[in-house]
């Protein structure tokens, strides 16, 4: 379902290609529609769709669509920045951070998506139809609502606390718990000493 390429140091998936016939007095008249992601591995995705007569024709116009229309998204480590449900017509999917180790929890349409992103830690959920435009572009929609942490700290105009499952904050982490275990060790050990 999906091909990969990568060209000028972006990654390229053809997420879908679907061929439409038109009967006409003359015959048959075959067009092919590609839906490409490109993306740079790093925060950046477009996605582009492209009709032509041949199949190679479509994936060439997807493909400059798709690098016409690339945004960024804010990422923490290698997940989103929070939560978010995107929707594009009767397709809705849940795009949910995940913690390190999880994988990328995901269909075939959204996986590639997430692959040329740079994403390799999230959890999705598809909420509705699963046809691979409305389902990519419900994706992207999602994706363009993203924000920064530092984006809502300005809007609201107060510090917020995220929890996220990549996010380390060094001004919480300052106690270390395992050195106070081995201290309450220790002098658990030297008050049973002393007792006996």
């Amino acid at each position: 379902m999906a091909a990969q390429g990568q060209s000028s140091g972006l990654m390229e998936e053809v997420l879908t290609i679907r061929m439409h016939t038109k009967v006409t007095r003359g015959g048959r008249n075959l067009t092919f529609a590609a839906l490409v992601a490109v993306g740079d591995g790093h925060g950046k995705i477009g996605l582009g769709h492209g009709r032509a007569t041949g199949v190679p024709l479509a994936i060439e116009k997807a493909n400059k669509r798709a690098r016409e229309s690339m945004i960024e998204v804010p990422l923490i480590g290698d997940t989103l920045s929070h939560e978010q449900i995107g929707v594009h017509k009767s397709s809705r999917v849940l795009l949910k951070p995940a913690a390190p180790g999880t994988g990328v929890k995901a269909g075939g349409t959204i996986r590639a998506m997430l692959q040329v992103l740079g994403v390799h830690n999230i959890l999705t959920k598809s909420l509705g139809r699963n046809n691979p435009i409305n389902l990519s572009q419900a994706a992207m929609n999602a994706l363009k609502t993203m924000r920064k942490p530092q984006e809502v700290e300005e809007l609201r105009g107060r510090n917020i606390v995220l929890k996220h499952p990549q996010w380390s904050s060094s001004e919480t982490d300052n106690d270390d718990p395992v050195d106070e275990n081995k201290d309450t060790e220790e002098k658990s050990v030297e008050n049973a000493e002393a007792t006996l």
